[in-house]
Parts: structure tokens; sequence; C-alpha cells
């Protein structure tokens, strides 16, 4: 399976950008999928994440961005979205999109996913 990340891009601070992961097969509906990200010379680190289960769907976001960001999913459209509002400069980052098929808690840990998006670009200016 295939994520194809897009919607990066240049935006000032306090402005929204919304990325999408597309995914090119219909299992990933099956699959919880996360956003990561990683700026120059830093760390990857875990931004959001989305389980569907049983018609329910889960949710987990790291504390920096709760209440900015919201992760959802179209499963009609095998994609997920991120949708960022309130953007900082510290958001700045190349954002990547993975899928994996354990679960919500193993998509936070984000090692050894099963599928990874390719990134996409996203500069937050002062």
């Amino acid at each position: 399976m295939q994520l194809v990340d897009s919607g990066g891009g240049l935006v000032q601070a306090g402005g929204s950008l919304r990325l999408s992961c597309a995914a090119s097969e219909s299992s990933i509906s099956n699959y919880a999928v996360g956003w990561f990200r990683q700026a120059p010379g830093k760390e990857r680190e875990f931004v959001a994440a989305t389980d569907w289960s049983w018609g329910e769907s889960k949710t987990a976001y790291t504390d920096s961005v709760k209440g900015r960001f919201t992760i959802s999913r179209d499963n009609a459209k095998n994609t997920v979205y991120l949708q960022m509002n309130s953007l900082k400069p510290e958001d700045t980052a190349s954002y990547t999109c993975a899928a994996d098929i354990r679960g919500l808690s193993t998509i936070v840990g984000g090692t050894s996913l099963d599928y990874w998006g390719q990134g996409t670009q996203v500069t937050v200016a002062s």
C-alpha cells in the first residue's frame, strides 16, 4: 500500500492548512493512521493519530497541538486529513503520515510502522 501526503505550504502565523494522506488501497480503513513531523536538526515527533474500529473513531494528539489540530478520516476516499489551525512558527516541519495495522498505541509509538508517506513541508512565517 502507498501513502501520498499533500497539502503543505507556506502560511503566516495564525493561518491554517489541511494536510491529506491518500492511501492506494481501501484497506486503509482497517489501519490506524497518524501524522508525524520533523524539523531541521530535531527528532521526528508524533503529532496526531486516528483509529477506526467497530464504527467508532479514536484519536490521539501530542499536547502542543491539542485544540489547534484535528485529525479525521474519510474511509470512502481512503484519505486521512490533518486540519491545522492557529499555526505557529514552531509548527514548521516536514509532515509525514504513517499507517499501521496494530492500532493507535503502535502509531503513537512511531516505531517500525507498516507504511509511510513521502512527506510534505509546512512552513509557518512569523
